[in-house]
């Protein structure tokens, strides 16, 4: 643990700083617009995946382009209106009528006014002509008809607020500042309305404000509940409208009893923790904000397109064209989309939303009694996201992979995501979440910084060393984690290549300096690509016109054997084909000798103060060295030790002889790789059996038998067949026995004196 505390501590420490700055954040003890900015756009996205689900409780009578083009140019006669109303209230049965337009003016249309200013004066000394009017009075009397439809009737009558402006009477509010008691309510105040006439509002059920609040990005977020004007506290639109549909008789606050509660929580809600809605056998609260306001739900897109509500033409109620079923019993709002009449607000959902389609949202949530709020438990949750997240992260993400910590970083920001949806459409509670997103990405991109300007020098020097031995595909994977390679020294089951090529005095000596150059240069590079590319093994050094390589480090392999082996038959392969471009040049030939061998070995950064290399040592490596010695003896291209033999059994073997090399008192089996026993053909195998027998004859002093098997393979041979060497020393090995027999203690084992 010290040595993590030592590794990752500054990094912990930062990572534990930027969660305790995401906690502060929480508790308000600093602000940021920008950070609150996100979140509004982050809700305003989260608002546009709901769904939405046509209520049929709520229909919107539009007075669209197509009522203007058969009724005429808006706004209409009060008498066309009052066929309106009479049609949806009378005809087809609406629950509840309410109006997102005000009638702050007489309607003088039927030119009343005029014949009864006429009659007073230019036409006065007319015959009956008061009489005659008086009898018309009714029917040009629009405001009047308007009114006796309103009469007795579900209808709410819409007004606005406008600063500086007094027009029309409001009705009585539903309580008034004196009426709370001495209790602090917070709410939008108007100094000024544009109402309806006095008839009109008179008639009419009740009134409610139809002005929208604005966000300071212009987009309509909220609805006031409530607005005081004066001493009274009016209801808006949406909520008259609901409270007459549900028969309310009374709309009043709901206050904390607690007096602390009162002083702080309360005045952070305008004073009041709800609104309540209530009647015979009905009640709704209705959770309030600062200000009393709500957050307005939207549903779709908006319009008639937009799913959520039936719209219906004005000019298909007033014609009788709307099927029964659709009005009836159901909550109806007049308004207008119509170009020109302008009533098309910004929304989250939309930037030309119907201003009516609003209130029916408002008024779908009271009936649902479903609001998206902030509920008691949303300050923890969040507290607890930042406080979990960040501090697991903080700790977790310096030790990871970078590829480690994409994915840990993409976890936590998709787990508060979905905690914040869930809460969001199945709570209803809304969760603010950038803070704590924010600090998943900073987290992340701390540490990815800290990795890439503290580390990444460190790593890339490394992978850099290790590029001038390795293949670059080991490069690359070694570039991704640094940390898990490094030169220090090690032992490890590791295997080790020799290469070096015959005669290669007699051929220095017949070359000119610049061709040897470029003879010794294109058959190193063959032989290191052969080895890094082919099968990543690890270039250790030239000495000379030798090689040397090994497998298993700085990447561990646990086929290293096999690599090596498959390695050294590719080299072969090469210098078969070099050999034959370089006699196509007039070169010497080319011939090489490859030993392989496998162990337990030290592998790390050696050598003096003055040069270092990544190198391999130990036993095993020596006998490597020897191997490849060995190779000339024998007459094969490779020779490999019985421990590589036994990790790569997938290659067929030729066993050369059990030998005792210099340096070493324990004899070791060395053999031949031939290949993939698929690639062989049925010649050869049926060769390495008969050499399997007569070698067995060898050791049993057998010289008879052996020599005739041996006789025979070396015979079935051509004279320049590279196999034909090796029978060829038995055969004399054979002939010196006869002569020379060995001793008793002989065990069959041949002792190399030099190296």
């Amino acid at each position: 643990m010290r040595g993590l505390a030592r590794k990752y501590g500054l990094r912990w420490a930062l990572g534990l700083a930027l969660t305790l700055a995401a906690l502060l954040y929480l508790m308000g003890v600093w602000s940021s617009h920008a950070i609150a900015r996100q979140d509004t756009i982050v809700a305003d996205l989260r608002m546009r995946l709901e769904r939405p689900v046509p209520d049929p409780r709520i229909v919107i009578v539009d007075i669209d382009a197509k009522s203007l083009g058969e009724v005429g140019r808006f706004p209409w006669s009060r008498n066309t209106m009052a066929r309106l109303v009479d049609q949806l209230v009378g005809h087809y049965g609406a629950a509840t009528v309410g109006f997102d337009i005000a009638f702050p003016e007489p309607d003088t249309s039927s030119g009343y006014a005029v014949l009864e200013r006429l009659a007073g004066a230019e036409l006065r000394d007319v015959p009956g002509m008061r009489r005659r009017l008086d009898a018309l009075r009714p029917a040009l009397d629009y405001d009047g008809q308007f009114a006796r439809a309103l009469a007795g009737r579900p209808v709410v009558l819409g007004y606005n607020l406008s600063p500086g402006l007094t027009r029309g009477v409001l009705p009585p509010p539903p309580f008034t500042a004196a009426s709370l008691g001495g209790r602090e309510l917070l709410a939008y105040e108007a100094d000024g309305y544009e109402a309806n006439i006095a008839p009109l509002q008179q008639a009419a059920r009740g009134a409610g404000s139809f002005t929208v609040v604005q966000d300071a990005d212009g987009v309509v977020r909220s609805s006031s509940l409530l607005q005081r004007i004066g001493d009274g506290y009016y209801p808006s639109l949406a909520l008259a409208t609901a409270a007459v549909y549900l028969k309310a008789t009374s709309i009043a606050p709901v206050f904390e009893d607690d007096a602390m509660m009162q002083s702080e929580a309360q005045l952070e809600s305008g004073g009041a923790k709800a609104i309540r809605i209530a009647g015979p056998g009905v009640e709704r609260s209705i959770p309030a904000g600062y200000g009393l306001l709500t957050v307005v739900q939207y549903h779709g897109s908006g319009g008639p397109q937009g799913g959520s509500f039936r719209y219906v033409s004005a000019s298909d109620v007033l014609a009788g064209r709307v099927a029964p079923q659709v009005l009836r019993g159901a909550i109806v709002l007049v308004g207008t989309t119509a170009p020109g009449l302008v009533d098309l607000r910004a929304t989250p959902v939309s930037s030309a939303y119907p201003g009516v389609e609003v209130h029916a949202n408002v008024i779908k949530s009271i009936l649902d009694g479903r609001f998206k709020t902030r509920s008691q438990y949303a300050f923890p949750i969040e507290v607890l996201q930042v406080l979990a997240v960040g501090t697991l992260l903080a700790l977790l993400l310096p030790a990871l992979s970078p590829l480690a910590a994409v994915l840990a970083a993409g976890a936590a920001f998709a787990l508060v995501a979905g905690i914040n949806m869930a809460m969001y459409f199945v709570e209803d509670t809304v969760l603010d979440m950038v803070i704590c997103l924010l600090l998943v990405a900073l987290l992340f991109v701390l540490n990815l910084g800290w990795g890439y300007f503290f580390e990444f020098r460190k790593g890339r020097a490394l992978v850099s060393r290790f590029g001038e031995y390795v293949a670059p595909e080991l490069v690359a994977q070694m570039a991704e984690n640094p940390h898990a390679y490094d030169m220090e020294g090690e032992s490890r089951d590791l295997s080790v290549m020799f290469v070096d090529v015959r005669g290669f005095t007699t051929i220095s000596e017949g070359l000119p300096p610049k061709e040897l150059r470029e003879y010794i240069n294109l058959y190193l590079t063959a032989m290191s690509e052969d080895i890094r590319s082919s099968h990543q093994g690890t270039l250790d050094k030239y000495i000379g016109d030798a090689v040397m390589a090994f497998w298993g480090a700085p990447v561990a392999f646990a086929d290293h054997a096999s690599r090596a082996v498959a390695t050294a038959l590719l080299m072969q392969a090469s210098a078969a084909r070099l050999d034959e471009a370089f006699r196509a040049r007039g070169w010497p030939p080319l011939k090489i000798g490859i030993g392989v061998n496998s162990g337990l070995m030290h592998v790390g950064d050696m050598g003096s103060a003055i040069r270092r290399a990544y190198t391999v040592m130990g036993d095993a490596v020596n006998l490597g060295a020897r191997l490849e010695g060995i190779t000339k003896v024998y007459g094969v291209g490779i020779a490999v030790g019985e421990a590589t033999r036994l990790a790569a059994p997938e290659f067929a073997y030729r066993e050369l002889d059990r030998v005792r090399v210099k340096g070493k008192n324990e004899p070791v089996a060395i053999f031949e790789p031939l290949g993939r026993p698929a690639e062989l053909d049925a010649g050869l195998l049926d060769e390495l059996r008969t050499w399997d027998a007569a070698l067995a004859l060898v050791r049993a002093r057998d010289w008879d038998g052996a020599q005739r098997r041996i006789a025979a393979l070396h015979d079935a041979l051509a004279d320049d067949h590279p196999r034909r060497g090796l029978y060829a020393l038995y055969l004399q090995r054979i002939a010196r026995w006869r002569a020379e027999p060995p001793g008793v203690d002989w065990d069959g084992v041949t002792t190399f004196e030099t190296k």
